[in-house]
Protein backbone atom coordinates (compact mmCIF):
# COMPACT_ATOMS: atom_id res chain seq x y z
CA UNK A 1 0.00 0.00 0.00
CA UNK A 2 1.40 3.31 -0.55
CA UNK A 3 0.37 6.55 1.14
CA UNK A 4 0.17 9.64 -0.86
CA UNK A 5 0.22 13.26 0.49
CA UNK A 6 0.41 15.97 -1.78
CA UNK A 7 1.63 19.92 -0.59
CA UNK A 8 0.81 22.97 -2.68
CA UNK A 9 -0.36 22.75 -6.07
CA UNK A 10 0.56 19.95 -8.63
CA UNK A 11 3.48 19.89 -10.08
CA UNK A 12 3.65 21.47 -13.93
CA UNK A 13 5.95 22.98 -16.09
CA UNK A 14 3.60 25.88 -17.57
CA UNK A 15 5.49 28.12 -20.33
CA UNK A 16 4.01 31.24 -21.98
CA UNK A 17 3.90 31.26 -25.47
CA UNK A 18 7.09 33.05 -26.92
CA UNK A 19 6.30 37.26 -26.66
CA UNK A 20 8.70 37.14 -30.02
CA UNK A 21 6.82 34.16 -31.72
CA UNK A 22 3.25 36.27 -31.22
CA UNK A 23 5.31 39.30 -32.45
CA UNK A 24 6.10 37.73 -35.72
CA UNK A 25 3.28 35.92 -35.93
CA UNK A 26 1.06 39.52 -35.50
CA UNK A 27 3.92 41.28 -38.18
CA UNK A 28 3.13 38.23 -40.43
CA UNK A 29 -0.55 38.32 -40.98
CA UNK A 30 -0.24 42.21 -41.37
CA UNK A 31 2.21 41.69 -44.05
CA UNK A 32 -0.01 38.74 -45.80
CA UNK A 33 -2.79 40.97 -45.61
CA UNK A 34 -0.91 44.12 -46.89
CA UNK A 35 0.34 41.38 -49.91
CA UNK A 36 -3.30 40.65 -50.28
CA UNK A 37 -4.59 44.35 -50.26
CA UNK A 38 -1.66 44.61 -52.94
CA UNK A 39 -2.11 42.35 -55.00
CA UNK A 40 -5.19 43.74 -57.28
CA UNK A 41 -3.76 47.23 -57.04
CA UNK A 42 -0.55 45.85 -58.86
CA UNK A 43 -2.75 43.81 -61.17
CA UNK A 44 -5.14 46.57 -62.01
CA UNK A 45 -2.08 48.94 -62.78
CA UNK A 46 -0.36 46.21 -64.96
CA UNK A 47 -4.01 45.97 -67.05
CA UNK A 48 -4.14 49.71 -67.23
CA UNK A 49 -0.30 49.84 -68.86
CA UNK A 50 -1.46 46.87 -70.85
CA UNK A 51 -4.64 48.99 -72.36
CA UNK A 52 -2.43 51.91 -72.59
CA UNK A 53 -0.22 49.93 -74.87
CA UNK A 54 -2.66 48.40 -76.84
CA UNK A 55 -4.48 51.41 -77.44
CA UNK A 56 -1.56 53.38 -78.39
CA UNK A 57 -0.38 50.33 -80.84
CA UNK A 58 -3.70 50.10 -82.70
CA UNK A 59 -4.18 53.86 -82.90
CA UNK A 60 -0.43 53.75 -84.92
CA UNK A 61 -1.72 51.04 -86.92
CA UNK A 62 -5.02 53.41 -87.69
CA UNK A 63 -2.53 56.34 -88.46
CA UNK A 64 -0.84 53.85 -91.26
CA UNK A 65 -4.26 52.77 -92.74
CA UNK A 66 -5.03 56.63 -92.89
CA UNK A 67 -2.07 57.96 -94.60
CA UNK A 68 -2.19 54.83 -97.12
CA UNK A 69 -6.19 56.15 -97.97
CA UNK A 70 -7.07 58.90 -100.50
CA UNK A 71 -10.14 59.66 -101.96
CA UNK A 72 -11.37 60.42 -105.84
CA UNK A 73 -14.85 61.73 -106.45
CA UNK A 74 -15.76 61.22 -102.75
CA UNK A 75 -15.03 57.58 -103.25
CA UNK A 76 -12.42 55.77 -100.64
CA UNK A 77 -9.77 54.34 -102.71
CA UNK A 78 -7.08 52.11 -100.87
CA UNK A 79 -3.50 50.97 -102.48
CA UNK A 80 -3.06 47.25 -103.27
CA UNK A 81 -0.13 46.82 -100.50
CA UNK A 82 -0.85 48.21 -97.47
CA UNK A 83 2.35 49.89 -95.04
CA UNK A 84 2.07 47.38 -92.59
CA UNK A 85 2.25 43.85 -93.96
CA UNK A 86 -0.58 42.41 -91.01
CA UNK A 87 -3.72 43.58 -92.47
CA UNK A 88 -2.72 41.29 -95.93
CA UNK A 89 -2.57 37.80 -94.01
CA UNK A 90 -5.43 35.98 -93.50
CA UNK A 91 -4.24 34.36 -90.55
CA UNK A 92 -3.23 37.84 -88.36
CA UNK A 93 -4.63 39.35 -85.48
CA UNK A 94 -4.61 42.74 -86.52
CA UNK A 95 -7.67 43.60 -88.02
CA UNK A 96 -8.79 46.60 -90.15
CA UNK A 97 -12.31 48.41 -91.05
CA UNK A 98 -13.17 51.77 -92.74
CA UNK A 99 -16.49 52.85 -92.07
CA UNK A 100 -18.60 56.08 -93.80
CA UNK A 101 -19.98 58.50 -91.63
CA UNK A 102 -23.16 56.45 -92.25
CA UNK A 103 -21.86 53.47 -90.38
CA UNK A 104 -21.22 51.72 -93.28
CA UNK A 105 -18.42 49.70 -94.26
CA UNK A 106 -16.64 50.51 -97.23
CA UNK A 107 -13.26 49.10 -96.95
CA UNK A 108 -11.78 45.91 -94.59
CA UNK A 109 -8.73 43.93 -94.67
CA UNK A 110 -7.75 40.57 -95.71
CA UNK A 111 -7.39 39.81 -92.20
CA UNK A 112 -10.72 40.24 -91.05
CA UNK A 113 -12.48 38.38 -94.03
CA UNK A 114 -12.98 35.47 -91.41
CA UNK A 115 -14.70 37.72 -88.25
CA UNK A 116 -17.83 38.77 -88.30
CA UNK A 117 -19.11 42.23 -86.22
CA UNK A 118 -22.01 43.84 -85.37
CA UNK A 119 -20.05 46.51 -84.71
CA UNK A 120 -20.83 50.41 -85.77
CA UNK A 121 -18.84 53.08 -85.31
CA UNK A 122 -20.60 56.64 -84.20
CA UNK A 123 -19.33 59.33 -86.27
CA UNK A 124 -20.31 62.09 -83.40
CA UNK A 125 -17.23 64.36 -83.62
CA UNK A 126 -15.62 62.84 -80.71
CA UNK A 127 -12.09 62.15 -82.45
CA UNK A 128 -11.54 58.70 -81.21
CA UNK A 129 -12.21 55.95 -79.08
CA UNK A 130 -10.94 52.77 -77.20
CA UNK A 131 -13.06 49.92 -75.98
CA UNK A 132 -13.65 46.16 -76.13
CA UNK A 133 -16.47 44.31 -78.56
CA UNK A 134 -17.34 40.74 -79.27
CA UNK A 135 -17.32 38.56 -82.54
CA UNK A 136 -20.49 36.85 -83.05
CA UNK A 137 -18.44 34.30 -82.58
CA UNK A 138 -17.93 35.47 -79.07
CA UNK A 139 -14.37 36.31 -79.36
CA UNK A 140 -13.41 39.30 -77.33
CA UNK A 141 -11.28 42.04 -79.09
CA UNK A 142 -9.61 45.38 -78.64
CA UNK A 143 -11.10 48.27 -80.51
CA UNK A 144 -9.47 51.59 -81.65
CA UNK A 145 -11.93 53.70 -83.56
CA UNK A 146 -10.70 57.55 -84.77
CA UNK A 147 -12.55 59.78 -86.55
CA UNK A 148 -11.23 61.16 -90.04
CA UNK A 149 -12.28 64.71 -91.34
CA UNK A 150 -9.36 65.46 -94.38
CA UNK A 151 -7.52 62.85 -96.08
CA UNK A 152 -4.13 64.22 -98.53
CA UNK A 153 -6.16 67.62 -97.96
CA UNK A 154 -9.03 66.74 -99.32
CA UNK A 155 -12.67 66.63 -97.01
CA UNK A 156 -13.39 63.44 -95.80
CA UNK A 157 -15.70 61.32 -93.25
CA UNK A 158 -14.92 58.08 -92.43
CA UNK A 159 -13.92 56.17 -89.60
CA UNK A 160 -10.99 53.85 -89.53
CA UNK A 161 -11.38 50.74 -87.08
CA UNK A 162 -8.85 48.77 -86.14
CA UNK A 163 -8.81 45.56 -84.04
CA UNK A 164 -6.81 42.76 -82.25
CA UNK A 165 -8.14 39.85 -80.13
CA UNK A 166 -7.83 40.27 -76.38
CA UNK A 167 -6.70 36.29 -76.06
CA UNK A 168 -2.93 37.66 -77.73
CA UNK A 169 -2.53 39.52 -74.22
CA UNK A 170 -4.37 36.54 -72.35
CA UNK A 171 -0.98 35.16 -72.29
CA UNK A 172 0.92 37.66 -71.15
CA UNK A 173 -1.42 38.82 -68.35
CA UNK A 174 -1.24 35.04 -67.02
CA UNK A 175 2.56 35.03 -67.08
CA UNK A 176 2.78 38.48 -65.13
CA UNK A 177 -0.08 37.37 -62.67
CA UNK A 178 2.28 33.76 -62.01
CA UNK A 179 5.38 36.36 -61.92
CA UNK A 180 4.14 38.99 -59.32
CA UNK A 181 2.77 36.04 -56.91
CA UNK A 182 6.06 34.12 -56.93
CA UNK A 183 7.82 38.36 -56.02
CA UNK A 184 5.21 38.82 -53.56
CA UNK A 185 5.88 35.42 -52.30
CA UNK A 186 9.43 35.52 -52.04
CA UNK A 187 8.89 39.48 -51.02
CA UNK A 188 7.00 38.57 -48.18
CA UNK A 189 9.85 35.86 -46.99
CA UNK A 190 12.59 38.28 -47.42
CA UNK A 191 10.19 40.43 -45.14
CA UNK A 192 9.91 37.84 -42.37
CA UNK A 193 13.48 36.92 -42.34
CA UNK A 194 13.98 40.39 -41.75
CA UNK A 195 11.56 40.50 -39.00
CA UNK A 196 12.69 37.43 -37.37
CA UNK A 197 16.28 39.56 -37.53
CA UNK A 198 15.08 42.61 -36.10
CA UNK A 199 13.04 40.59 -34.05
CA UNK A 200 15.73 38.70 -32.20
CA UNK A 201 18.18 41.95 -32.51
CA UNK A 202 15.29 43.82 -30.66
CA UNK A 203 14.91 41.17 -28.01
CA UNK A 204 18.89 41.46 -26.74
CA UNK A 205 17.88 43.59 -24.20
CA UNK A 206 15.66 40.95 -23.01
CA UNK A 207 17.57 38.65 -23.06
CA UNK A 208 19.84 40.67 -20.78
CA UNK A 209 16.91 41.18 -18.27
CA UNK A 210 15.84 37.47 -18.23
CA UNK A 211 19.76 36.68 -17.38
CA UNK A 212 19.84 39.23 -14.77
CA UNK A 213 16.78 37.36 -13.11
CA UNK A 214 18.23 34.08 -13.74
CA UNK A 215 21.13 35.86 -11.39
CA UNK A 216 18.91 36.88 -9.13
CA UNK A 217 16.93 33.53 -8.47
CA UNK A 218 20.44 32.43 -8.14
CA UNK A 219 21.31 34.45 -5.40
CA UNK A 220 24.19 35.41 -7.17
CA UNK A 221 22.49 39.06 -7.56
CA UNK A 222 20.82 40.87 -5.10
CA UNK A 223 19.30 43.57 -7.40
CA UNK A 224 18.72 44.30 -10.89
CA UNK A 225 21.02 46.72 -13.06
CA UNK A 226 19.99 49.98 -15.03
CA UNK A 227 21.86 48.61 -18.11
CA UNK A 228 18.58 48.06 -20.26
CA UNK A 229 16.90 50.37 -22.20
CA UNK A 230 14.55 53.06 -20.99
CA UNK A 231 11.54 51.60 -21.66
CA UNK A 232 12.41 48.37 -19.40
CA UNK A 233 13.60 50.62 -16.72
CA UNK A 234 10.37 51.14 -14.61
CA UNK A 235 9.92 47.18 -14.64
CA UNK A 236 13.48 46.79 -13.62
CA UNK A 237 12.66 49.54 -10.49
CA UNK A 238 9.64 47.66 -9.51
CA UNK A 239 11.15 44.35 -9.10
CA UNK A 240 14.22 46.15 -7.43
CA UNK A 241 11.57 47.55 -5.11
CA UNK A 242 9.49 44.07 -4.27
CA UNK A 243 12.84 42.46 -4.25
CA UNK A 244 14.32 45.22 -1.68
CA UNK A 245 10.74 44.51 0.27
CA UNK A 246 10.28 40.88 0.75
CA UNK A 247 13.91 40.81 2.08
CA UNK A 248 13.22 43.64 4.32
CA UNK A 249 10.06 42.04 5.02
CA UNK A 250 11.49 38.54 5.87
CA UNK A 251 14.07 39.61 8.05
CA UNK A 252 11.49 41.87 9.97
CA UNK A 253 9.63 38.59 10.56
CA UNK A 254 12.50 36.90 11.67
CA UNK A 255 13.75 39.55 14.21
CA UNK A 256 10.10 39.52 15.20
CA UNK A 257 10.41 35.93 16.33
CA UNK A 258 14.07 35.76 17.73
CA UNK A 259 12.68 38.74 19.81
CA UNK A 260 9.12 36.86 21.12
CA UNK A 261 11.29 33.70 21.48
CA UNK A 262 14.23 35.94 23.80
CA UNK A 263 11.19 37.05 25.46
CA UNK A 264 9.45 34.20 26.04
CA UNK A 265 13.37 32.04 27.28
CA UNK A 266 12.94 33.92 31.05
CA UNK A 267 9.42 33.56 32.14
CA UNK A 268 9.79 29.23 30.75
CA UNK A 269 13.52 29.39 32.80
CA UNK A 270 11.50 30.60 36.15
CA UNK A 271 9.13 28.08 35.11
CA UNK A 272 11.38 25.37 34.88
CA UNK A 273 13.04 26.65 37.94
CA UNK A 274 9.80 26.61 39.96
CA UNK A 275 8.40 23.24 38.51
CA UNK A 276 12.30 21.83 39.96
CA UNK A 277 11.30 23.55 43.50
CA UNK A 278 8.20 21.49 43.79
CA UNK A 279 9.38 18.41 42.34
CA UNK A 280 11.24 17.82 45.38
CA UNK A 281 8.12 18.00 47.72
CA UNK A 282 6.97 14.46 47.15
CA UNK A 283 3.32 15.17 47.35
CA UNK A 284 3.51 17.72 44.46
CA UNK A 285 6.19 15.64 42.23
CA UNK A 286 3.07 14.22 40.20
CA UNK A 287 1.95 17.66 39.40
CA UNK A 288 6.06 18.97 38.32
CA UNK A 289 5.72 16.41 36.24
CA UNK A 290 3.36 17.48 34.52
CA UNK A 291 4.45 21.15 34.85
CA UNK A 292 8.00 20.32 33.02
CA UNK A 293 6.03 18.11 30.54
CA UNK A 294 4.47 20.96 29.06
CA UNK A 295 7.31 23.55 29.59
CA UNK A 296 9.09 21.37 27.37
CA UNK A 297 6.19 20.97 24.69
CA UNK A 298 6.07 25.08 24.61
CA UNK A 299 9.96 24.76 24.47
CA UNK A 300 9.89 22.71 21.52
CA UNK A 301 6.76 24.71 19.61
CA UNK A 302 8.95 28.10 19.73
CA UNK A 303 11.92 26.18 18.39
CA UNK A 304 9.48 24.71 15.78
CA UNK A 305 7.89 27.98 14.93
CA UNK A 306 11.20 29.67 14.79
CA UNK A 307 12.28 26.94 11.88
CA UNK A 308 9.12 26.92 9.91
CA UNK A 309 9.61 30.85 9.48
CA UNK A 310 13.14 30.61 8.56
CA UNK A 311 13.04 27.73 5.99
CA UNK A 312 10.03 29.04 4.08
CA UNK A 313 10.58 29.19 0.47
CA UNK A 314 11.78 32.25 -1.30
CA UNK A 315 8.97 34.02 -3.33
CA UNK A 316 11.64 35.88 -5.94
CA UNK A 317 15.02 34.40 -5.15
CA UNK A 318 15.60 30.64 -6.30
CA UNK A 319 18.70 28.74 -4.31
CA UNK A 320 20.44 25.39 -5.43
CA UNK A 321 22.41 23.34 -2.57
CA UNK A 322 24.72 20.32 -3.67
CA UNK A 323 23.14 17.25 -2.00
CA UNK A 324 26.49 15.58 -1.48
CA UNK A 325 27.99 18.17 0.76
CA UNK A 326 24.80 18.58 3.12
CA UNK A 327 24.61 14.50 3.26
CA UNK A 328 28.36 14.90 4.14
CA UNK A 329 27.87 17.17 7.24
CA UNK A 330 24.27 15.50 8.80
CA UNK A 331 25.64 11.79 8.41
CA UNK A 332 29.04 13.04 9.84
CA UNK A 333 26.93 14.44 12.89
CA UNK A 334 24.47 11.64 13.01
CA UNK A 335 27.60 8.85 13.27
CA UNK A 336 29.02 10.07 16.84
CA UNK A 337 25.39 10.22 18.06
CA UNK A 338 24.51 6.43 16.67
CA UNK A 339 28.14 5.70 16.88
CA UNK A 340 27.64 2.06 18.86
CA UNK A 341 25.46 1.23 15.55
CA UNK A 342 27.84 0.93 12.81
CA UNK A 343 25.38 2.62 10.54
CA UNK A 344 25.82 2.57 6.66
CA UNK A 345 24.57 5.15 3.95
CA UNK A 346 24.08 4.17 0.73
CA UNK A 347 24.52 6.60 -1.53
CA UNK A 348 22.33 6.56 -5.07
CA UNK A 349 23.01 10.06 -6.77
CA UNK A 350 24.81 12.04 -9.17
CA UNK A 351 27.78 13.39 -6.54
CA UNK A 352 27.31 16.79 -8.58
CA UNK A 353 23.66 16.76 -7.91
CA UNK A 354 22.13 19.99 -6.90
CA UNK A 355 18.43 20.50 -4.76
CA UNK A 356 16.43 23.43 -5.67
CA UNK A 357 16.68 24.56 -2.40
CA UNK A 358 17.92 26.92 0.07
CA UNK A 359 20.27 25.12 2.56
CA UNK A 360 18.78 25.60 5.70
CA UNK A 361 15.65 23.86 4.60
CA UNK A 362 17.51 20.95 2.98
CA UNK A 363 19.42 20.63 6.25
CA UNK A 364 16.31 20.50 8.62
CA UNK A 365 14.39 18.29 5.87
CA UNK A 366 17.32 15.56 5.50
CA UNK A 367 18.49 15.97 9.04
CA UNK A 368 14.83 14.97 10.34
CA UNK A 369 14.73 11.93 8.01
CA UNK A 370 17.96 11.04 8.37
CA UNK A 371 17.41 11.49 12.23
CA UNK A 372 14.81 8.86 11.76
CA UNK A 373 16.06 6.39 9.73
CA UNK A 374 19.42 6.15 11.97
CA UNK A 375 17.24 5.78 14.91
CA UNK A 376 15.12 2.83 13.32
CA UNK A 377 17.30 1.54 11.07
CA UNK A 378 19.12 -2.25 11.71
CA UNK A 379 22.64 -1.04 10.29
CA UNK A 380 21.74 0.39 6.40
CA UNK A 381 20.16 3.42 5.19
CA UNK A 382 19.88 4.52 1.14
CA UNK A 383 19.47 8.53 0.32
CA UNK A 384 18.68 8.37 -3.54
CA UNK A 385 17.77 11.22 -5.79
CA UNK A 386 17.58 11.58 -9.41
CA UNK A 387 16.14 14.99 -12.14
CA UNK A 388 13.60 13.74 -14.39
CA UNK A 389 11.27 16.01 -16.32
CA UNK A 390 12.06 18.97 -14.22
CA UNK A 391 11.21 17.05 -11.35
CA UNK A 392 13.41 16.38 -8.56
CA UNK A 393 12.99 13.41 -6.50
CA UNK A 394 14.75 12.12 -2.84
CA UNK A 395 14.32 9.33 -0.94
CA UNK A 396 15.41 8.34 2.17
CA UNK A 397 15.21 4.06 2.90
CA UNK A 398 16.19 2.01 6.18
CA UNK A 399 16.06 -1.36 6.47
CA UNK A 400 14.22 -0.89 10.28
CA UNK A 401 10.87 -2.11 11.28
CA UNK A 402 9.45 -0.23 8.99
CA UNK A 403 5.69 1.53 9.05
CA UNK A 404 2.58 -0.43 9.18
CA UNK A 405 0.05 0.61 6.68
CA UNK A 406 -2.76 1.13 8.79
CA UNK A 407 -0.28 4.23 11.25
CA UNK A 408 1.44 5.66 7.76
CA UNK A 409 -1.23 8.64 7.60
CA UNK A 410 -1.21 8.87 11.50
CA UNK A 411 2.97 9.34 11.98
CA UNK A 412 2.38 12.57 9.66
CA UNK A 413 0.38 14.30 11.72
CA UNK A 414 1.80 17.07 14.36
CA UNK A 415 2.24 15.18 17.52
CA UNK A 416 2.10 11.64 16.93
CA UNK A 417 4.85 9.52 16.66
CA UNK A 418 5.22 5.60 17.00
CA UNK A 419 8.54 5.27 18.52
CA UNK A 420 7.78 6.32 22.21
CA UNK A 421 11.21 4.89 23.63
CA UNK A 422 12.89 8.29 22.89
CA UNK A 423 12.04 11.14 23.66
CA UNK A 424 10.72 13.76 21.38
CA UNK A 425 7.29 15.65 20.43
CA UNK A 426 6.74 14.30 16.86
CA UNK A 427 7.41 17.84 15.70
CA UNK A 428 10.40 16.55 12.90
CA UNK A 429 7.84 15.02 10.71
CA UNK A 430 5.75 18.26 11.07
CA UNK A 431 8.37 20.46 10.22
CA UNK A 432 9.34 18.16 7.35
CA UNK A 433 5.77 18.59 5.52
CA UNK A 434 5.84 22.34 6.06
CA UNK A 435 9.11 22.61 4.36
CA UNK A 436 7.29 20.28 1.26
CA UNK A 437 4.74 22.45 1.17
CA UNK A 438 6.51 26.05 0.82
CA UNK A 439 8.49 24.33 -2.35
CA UNK A 440 4.72 22.75 -3.80
CA UNK A 441 6.01 19.39 -3.42
CA UNK A 442 4.64 15.79 -3.03
CA UNK A 443 5.11 13.68 0.02
CA UNK A 444 4.88 9.41 -0.31
CA UNK A 445 5.32 6.87 2.44
CA UNK A 446 5.87 3.61 1.05
CA UNK A 447 7.94 -0.05 1.95
CA UNK A 448 11.02 0.21 0.58
CA UNK A 449 13.45 -2.65 -0.79
CA UNK A 450 15.67 -2.92 2.17
CA UNK A 451 13.16 -3.90 3.94
CA UNK A 452 11.87 -0.97 5.98
CA UNK A 453 10.41 2.58 5.30
CA UNK A 454 11.03 5.30 2.21
CA UNK A 455 9.81 8.68 1.99
CA UNK A 456 9.89 10.04 -1.44
CA UNK A 457 9.62 13.57 -2.08
CA UNK A 458 8.72 14.82 -5.27
CA UNK A 459 9.18 18.70 -5.93
CA UNK A 460 9.74 20.91 -8.91
CA UNK A 461 13.10 22.16 -10.49
CA UNK A 462 11.65 25.54 -11.20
Amino acid sequence: MKLRLPYGPAIKRRRGSSLRLRLLLGTAVLAVLFMLALLPALRGAFVIALEQSIEKRLAADAAALVSAARTENNRLLMPDQLPDEEFEHLDATLLGFIYDRNGSLVWRSRSSEEHGFDYLPKYDGRGHEFLRVRSAQGQEFFVYDVEVDLLRGQSAAFSVVTMQPASNYQSMYRRFNNQLNLWLGGALLVLLTLLWFGLTWGFRSLRGLSAELDQVEAGTLDSLSENHPRELLRLTGSLNRLLHSEHQQRERYRHSLDDLAHSLKTPLSVLQGVAEVIATQPHNREQAQVLQSQIERMSQQIGYQLQRASLRKSGLVRHRVRLAGVLDSLCEALDKVYRDKQVTVLRDFDPKLDIPMERGALLELLGNLLENAYRLCLGQIRVSARLQEGVCELLVEDDGPGVPAHQRERILQRGERLDVQHAGQGIGTAVVKDIIESYAGELFLDDSSLGGAVFRIRFPMG
